[in-house]
C-alpha cells in the first residue's frame, strides 16, 4: 500500500529559495580576481542567478546542455552553479590544474556549448581555444575590467543587466542530470561523474544531519575545496540549506592569505585538503597563533598527518577527517566524535582522528579480500573498500566500458581503496590499493609510513613507493621534501617510526626532491613519483 504524502521532486533550484527566504542575515563575501572584496546575501544570489537562468534560456541552453565553467570560489560561479541546473541543464565544472589536453578532452566528451571563465583563464582559453568544441565563451567580469581577447567573449555582467530578478523555476524529475564532474584522470583519460538533482539534495540533507553540531548556527564557512572540484564538497548546497555564510577565497590560497581572510571575515569552519591545511598551520605558528573565530576544519583528499592534526587541535581547532571521492558527492564518512569519544584521553582521541570517521547516512560500506569474500567489520579485517547509496556513481558518463568495472556484481560501486572498518562504522583507510607495497609477503601500508615520517621536524612532506626487490619483491622507498636547508638521514626519520613500525616495514632507502609533483585535486602523484624514480637502486642492491 502506497502512502498519502505529496511527491515533489527534489530539486536544486528549491534550496536556494530556501535561503533567499530564510536567512536574510547570511552572505556570500568574495574574494575577487578583480582585486576587490564583494558582499550580497543569499537573496541577491538567487535574484542574480534568476537573471543568468533567463540569459542562458535566450541563448538556447536548455534541458540536458552541458555548461562548463573554468573558474575560482566567487559568487558568479556560486550563481551558474544554482543557474544552470535550476533550468535542466548541466553544470560542468573543469579543473584549471588539468593539463591542455585533458582539458580538450572533457570539453569534448562532455559536449560543452558555453563556457564561463573568470579573468585569470582568458590566456590559457586563448592558446587552447582550436583544440576545444565549438563553444561560445562567457567572462566572469564587468564591462570595466574586460580584457582584449580573441575568444569573442561575452561579459558576465551584461549578460544580468536589465533581467528579470524572479522567476518560478521549471520543474522536472528529480532524477534529472545536474552536475558533471571529471575525476582528474591520473590513470587513463578522465572519468565523468553525472550528479543528479536528488543525489545533491539528499548529500546535503546528510552533510547538515552529521555535522551540523560542530559547525553551529548559521556559520560562517570558507571553501577553500574549490567549486571546481566534486560539488565543493556540497556547500553550494549545503550552506544555503543551513542558512550559512560563504567567505570565497578565490585564486590566493597561500597560508598568509587564508589568515588574513579567516580573520578578517571571522570565519568558524574552512574546508580543504591536507596541502592547504600544512601552510595555514604553519602561517598560524609564524604569527603565534589562530584566526580568532576560526575553530573547525574538514579535511579530505587525502591522509592527514597525526602531527598536523594535533598542531591544530593544541590551537584550539576542531579537526574533522573525512573520507569521499568524485564518484561520492564526496562525502562517504566524515570524523565528528560521538559525546562519549570526546571524553577520552588526547592520544586516545588523536587516534580516532587519524581514521576517516564513520559511515554518513544513506551510505552503505563493505570490504572485500583477496579471495573475494566479505570481510568483518571488526576493525582489523582488511580488504578493498566498496560503497553503495543514493548519492553514490553507478557508472560513468558516456564510459561503458568504464562503468562496467566501476561496479561489483551487486551492484556496490568499487573505491579502490584498501580499508577496515570496526563495529561502529569507523573507516579506516589502509592505503590505496595500487599503493600497497608487499614485501615477502606481506603488506605494508605506505600511508603509515608516511604519516609517521612527516612527523619529522624536518620534513614537510614525503611519499613513499614500491621497488622493485628479488628477494623481497617490493621494498619502499621514501621520497621527502625536507622543511628547510637540513637534510634529515634516513636513520633520523626512521627514529619516528621505531616504536609504531615492525623494523621490516621501514623504508630502505630516502630521496629527496625540492618539490612534489601533484595531482590536479591537491594530492601528490606518485604516478609522478614511480616514473621519477624507475631507475632508482636500493643501497642493499648496488
Amino acid at each position: 500500500m502506497d502512502g498519502l504524502m505529496m511527491n515533489r521532486p527534489l530539486l536544486q533550484s528549491g534550496v536556494l529559495d530556501f535561503a533567499a527566504e530564510s536567512f536574510p542575515a547570511a552572505e556570500i563575501v568574495s574574494r575577487r580576481v578583480e582585486g576587490d572584496l564583494h558582499r550580497q546575501s543569499w537573496a541577491q544570489t538567487r535574484e542574480r542567478a534568476v537573471q543568468l537562468s533567463f540569459a542562458l534560456q535566450d541563448m538556447g541552453v536548455g534541458m540536458g546542455d552541458r555548461v562548463a565553467t573554468l573558474a575560482w570560489n566567487g559568487h558568479r560561479h556560486l550563481e551558474i552553479y544554482h543557474a544552470v541546473p535550476g533550468i535542466g541543464a548541466i553544470c560542468h565544472t573543469i579543473n584549471p590544474r588539468l593539463s591542455p589536453e585533458q582539458m580538450a578532452f572533457i570539453t569534448h566528451h562532455a559536449g560543452d556549448g558555453l563556457l564561463f571563465t573568470d579573468l585569470t583563464f582568458v590566456p590559457l582559453l586563448e592558446k587552447l581555444k582550436d583544440q576545444l568544441p565549438p563553444m561560445r565563451f562567457v567572462i566572469l567580469t564587468d564591462r570595466a575590467h574586460m580584457p582584449e581577447n580573441t575568444l569573442d567573449a561575452l561579459c558576465y555582467e551584461e549578460l544580468l543587466q536589465g533581467r528579470a530578478t524572479d522567476r518560478d523555476w521549471p520543474e522536472f524529475p528529480e532524477t534529472t542530470a545536474s552536475g558533471l564532474c571529471y575525476t582528474s584522470g591520473t590513470t587513463g583519460d578522465p572519468k565523468g561523474t553525472l550528479y543528479t538533482h536528488r543525489s545533491n539534495m539528499l548529500h546535503s540533507l546528510a552533510t547538515a544531519a552529521v555535522l551540523g553540531a560542530d559547525l553551529g548556527v548559521q556559520p560562517r564557512i570558507l571553501p577553500v575545496v574549490p567549486l571546481f572540484h566534486v560539488n565543493a564538497w556540497g556547500l553550494p548546497f549545503t550552506c544555503p540549506l543551513i542558512g550559512a555564510s560563504m567567505v570565497m577565497p578565490g585564486p590566493h590560497l597561500d597560508g598568509a592569505s587564508l589568515w588574513d581572510l579567516c580573520q578578517t571575515e571571522g570565519v568558524q569552519s574552512a574546508w580543504g585538503v591536507p596541502t592547504i591545511w600544512q601552510g595555514l598551520h604553519s602561517e598560524m605558528l609564524a604569527r603565534g597563533g589562530k584566526p580568532e573565530a576560526l575553530r573547525h576544519i574538514v579535511v579530505g583528499g587525502s591522509a592527514m598527518p597525526r602531527s598536523l592534526i594535533e598542531g591544530f587541535e593544541k590551537l584550539g581547532i576542531d579537526v574533522n577527517h573525512a573520507w569521499g571521492m568524485t564518484e561520492t558527492s564526496p562525502l562517504g564518512s566524515q570524523g565528528s566524535l560521538t559525546a562519549d569519544k570526546r571524553a577520552l584521553p588526547l592520544d586516545q582521541r588523536m587516534a580516532l582522528k587519524q581514521t576517516q570517521g564513520r559511515r554518513v547516512f544513506g551510505v552503505d560500506m563493505k570490504i572485500i579480500g583477496d579471495d573475494g569474500q566479505r570481510q568483518s567489520h571488526d576493525g582489523v579485517a582488511m580488504g578493498e573498500l566498496f560503497v553503495r547509496g543514493n548519492t553514490v556513481a553507478s557508472g560513468y558518463y558516456n564510459n561503458a566500458d568504464a562503468s562496467a568495472k566501476a561496479v561489483d556484481k551487486e551492484g556496490w560501486f568499487g573505491t579502490g581503496d584498501i580499508a577496515s572498518i570496526s563495529p561502529d562504522s569507523t573507516l579506516t583507510l589502509r592505503d590505496r590499493a595500487k599503493d600497497l607495497i608487499k614485501s615477502g609477503g606481506e603488506w605494508i601500508s605506505s600511508i603509515d609510513v608516511e604519516n609517521l615520517a612527516v612527523s619529522h621536524p624536518d620534513v614537510a612532506q614525503c611519499a613513499v613507493i614500491a621497488m622493485p626487490h628479488p628477494k623481497w619483491d617490493e621494498r619502499p622507498l621514501l621520497v621527502v621534501k625536507c622543511a628547510g636547508t637540513a637534510r634529515p638521514t634516513l636513520e633520523d626519520i626512521c627514529t619516528t617510526m621505531d616504536q609504531h613500525l615492525a623494523k621490516w616495514q621501514f623504508p630502505d632507502d630516502v630521496v629527496y626532491v625540492d618539490e612534489m609533483p601533484m595531482t590536479a585535486t591537491g594530492k601528490i602523484s606518485k604516478l609522478r613519483l614511480r616514473e621519477q624514480f624507475k631507475d632508482h637502486v636500493l643501497p642493499d642492491l648496488r
